[in-house]
């Protein structure tokens, strides 16, 4: 059974989350506060982490540093903070995914599927893609660069493959969320932008002069193919 850390200081929340989460056959481990989530976090080693942003004392975004530092486990933000700048801080912090308060459980159990199912998902052609000096290997979701493993979340790793899969082609940000996080994924298209930001500083050598992943200004992203590879 999946372990699910829930960390939201309004106990309502947490029961309701709670209680949809179950009924979906997840184990469910609550947290008030940051220090008791880091706390739980590495005693249990759950599978999946939903944090609220806005938490007393450590706030969502020390939080999610934190265990980034430590694990990529898929996070799911919770938040109820109206300004971009702030999603797109904990997207950029490594979490996968946000949702915005109030929302229904439903959608919180379907984040959470979605996830799990990403990081799960069977390929159904070749294990590997290769594209230069980068290897992806589908079946065991491992990514090395120059033969050293880099460690991605399950989102960085489906938009990686995504672009690998049809490398010089010039994906769209909606295109990205539809092809790489499926076509009924409601998420806003610049939170694409955070995870390609992820990816650059754990695949390129100098992610300021990326020669992966490169932006087609006014469209959107491509993975470029050295010309000797």
């Amino acid at each position: 059974m999946k372990k699910i850390l829930v960390v939201d200081d309004e106990p309502q929340i947490v029961r309701v989350i709670r209680v949809y989460l179950e009924r979906a056959g997840f184990q469910v481990i609550p947290a008030a506060n940051g220090e008791e989530a880091l706390s739980l976090f590495r005693r249990e080693r759950p599978d999946f982490v939903i944090l609220d942003l806005n938490l007393p004392g450590m706030d969502g975004l020390d939080v999610a540093r934190a265990i980034r530092r430590e694990s990529n486990v898929p996070i799911l933000m919770l938040t109820a903070r109206v300004e971009e700048v702030d999603r797109i801080t904990g997207l950029e912090l490594g979490a996968d995914d946000y949702v915005t308060k109030p929302f229904s459980p439903r959608e919180i159990v379907a984040r959470v599927r979605a996830i799990f199912r990403r990081a799960a998902e069977t390929p159904t052609e070749t294990e590997r893609l290769r594209v230069g000096n980068l290897e992806i290997d589908l079946v065991q979701h491992t990514v090395t660069v120059d033969g050293k493993p880099v460690n991605l979340t399950p989102t960085e790793f489906a938009l990686l493959v995504t672009l690998a899969r049809h490398p010089r082609r010039v994906f769209t940000r909606l295109q990205l969320l539809e092809n790489a996080l499926g076509t009924d994924y409601p998420g806003y298209e610049r939170t694409i932008d955070a995870h390609i930001k992820n990816l650059r500083a754990k695949i390129e050598p100098n992610p300021r002069r990326p020669t992966y992943i490169q932006t087609v200004f006014g469209v959107g992203y491509k993975l470029e193919v050295a010309e000797d590879a």
